[in-house]
């Protein structure tokens, strides 16, 4: 199944405090159960103004409506075509 990173322009996101992180959490995965288990949430980095989110999805429709209906952005939506680690240097 195709993996995606979704770009989310949140203003001030690195200053959420964690009670909020957990309710965009909670949504979150509140949204997933009903979406099904084709959609998984992986992982996500929360950066000054953005927050970076690994999905594992069929196609990019289903990202984005996960966000529709989550009421998040998604500035930006990427299929992952390869991933490289420090192991794929030996």
């Amino acid at each position: 199944m195709p993996k995606f990173v979704i770009e989310r322009e949140i203003p001030n996101a690195g200053a959420l405090k964690p009670e909020e992180l957990k309710g965009i959490s909670q949504t979150s995965c509140g949204v997933l159960k009903e979406l099904g288990p084709q959609v998984q949430w992986v992982q996500s980095y929360v950066t000054d103004d953005k927050i970076y989110c690994v999905y594992i999805a069929p196609d990019e429709a289903s990202v984005r409506k996960h966000a529709e209906m989550g009421g998040f952005p998604a500035n930006k939506v990427s299929e992952v075509r390869s991933i490289i680690d420090p192991t794929t240097a030996e």
